[in-house]
């Protein structure tokens, strides 16, 4: 039935369908740990017992339950749930508790907030049944591997629920265990539903990974499909690419990017790009510098620093760090090499009125 809706849906467009999967039987363990038990509030428990109270399963999603396993309190959590919007907007009007951000509602979405002091973001269960490698058109499922199937990597596609049983239907956690980094089933079709998925891809990579060792269908999926890239917005762009690149194993991950996957052309990167500079930045300072900074250590020129800011859409503070960088570089090297004091004196001057300043990659 579902699929006969989807072609009617379709019609004669191009767009591809993403269909169910075969039933998996999940992998389950138990967590007890301290980070786990620290996300205990008094308000996660009412709003816990409010979802049992209505028959509604509530569970721990994605990102979240990755952390845990590695022994990290997530910083977000995110929430899954049986219940439809409109069931959860029902039900948080029926007990009197506030919703926030009404607006997350069309991507199946509701914000709440319990007794004034946590807000807790709770997503209905879906399945994407049209995408067009940006955005997918989304229908509601009571099914958790259905919306598992949907999520990009295997560390994201968990789940948990309160009772501290992990659910995990495409071996993340065994991924966890040995730091490896896979799409959820097949690359190329998870890379096809959404292209920002390889910059995601990369930023795992050098957060979880402890080799430097990619698979190699991976990679092939990622090259062959890199075109895709030139569809996705200027914004999702620059904020992956501003996490890759002064996150953990930066060096290799641009490395890996830009030299085996020529993925420059549609980040607005030089063809060319300094990857030793790059390197060389990133060992001494370890990914404490700003983005800007980082990505001024890849160019050559003002010229390049303009033509990435048309591509990613830089603030003003940040266009005119990456080009002051660039413009004194020589200069600081000179500095650097004879002792100039009195040059460094003239440049804290010249930082004070500039605005997004930074340091100077050499």
């Amino acid at each position: 039935m579902l699929i006969k809706q989807i072609i009617r849906q379709l019609g004669n467009t191009k767009i591809r369908p993403v269909l169910a999967v075969k039933k998996i039987i999940p992998q389950k363990m138990k967590l007890d740990s301290p980070e786990f038990r620290s996300l205990f509030t008094p308000q996660l428990n009412t709003l816990s017992n409010l979802f049992k109270k209505n028959n509604y399963d509530l569970r721990i999603a994605g990102g979240a339950v990755r952390d845990l396993l590695m022994g990290i309190r997530p910083a977000d959590v995110d929430f899954a749930t049986t219940a439809t919007p409109t069931e959860m907007k029902e039900l948080f009007e029926r007990e009197q508790i506030r919703m926030l951000h009404k607006r997350g509602e069309e991507h199946g979405t509701i914000t709440c907030r319990i007794d004034d002091a946590e807000n807790f973001e709770i997503t209905t269960l879906r399945v994407d049944v049209v995408c067009d490698g940006r955005r997918a058109e989304v229908q509601y499922t009571t099914d958790w591997q259905l919306d598992a199937n949907r999520r990009d990597l295997t560390i994201n596609s968990l789940f948990l629920d309160l009772d501290g049983n992990v659910v995990d239907y495409f071996g993340g956690i065994g991924d966890i265990e040995k730091r490896r980094v896979a799409f959820v089933g097949d690359a190329v079709q998870r890379i096809q539903e959404d292209y920002l998925r390889i910059l995601r891809y990369f930023r795992f990579f050098g957060r979880i990974s402890e080799s430097t060792e990619h698979d190699a269908d991976t990679l092939k999926a990622i090259k062959d499909n890199s075109q895709g890239l030139a569809g996705i917005s200027a914004e999702r762009i620059w904020t992956e690419l501003k996490r890759i690149v002064i996150g953990r194993m930066a060096d290799h991950v641009i490395r890996c990017m830009l030299e085996e996957c020529k993925l420059q052309q549609y980040l607005g990167l030089p063809e060319k790009c300094n990857v030793d500079r790059f390197a060389r930045v990133f060992s001494k300072y370890k990914g404490g510098l700003e983005p800007m900074t980082m990505i001024a250590s890849l160019c050559e020129s003002p010229k390049e620093i303009e033509h990435f800011h048309r591509k990613t859409k830089l603030s003003n503070a940040e266009r005119i760090l990456g080009e002051f960088i660039i413009s004194h570089r020589k200069e600081a090297e000179h500095a650097l090499s004879s002792n100039n004091i009195e040059w460094w004196k003239d440049m804290i001057v010249e930082l004070e009125v500039t605005p997004g300043h930074g340091e100077l990659p050499t």
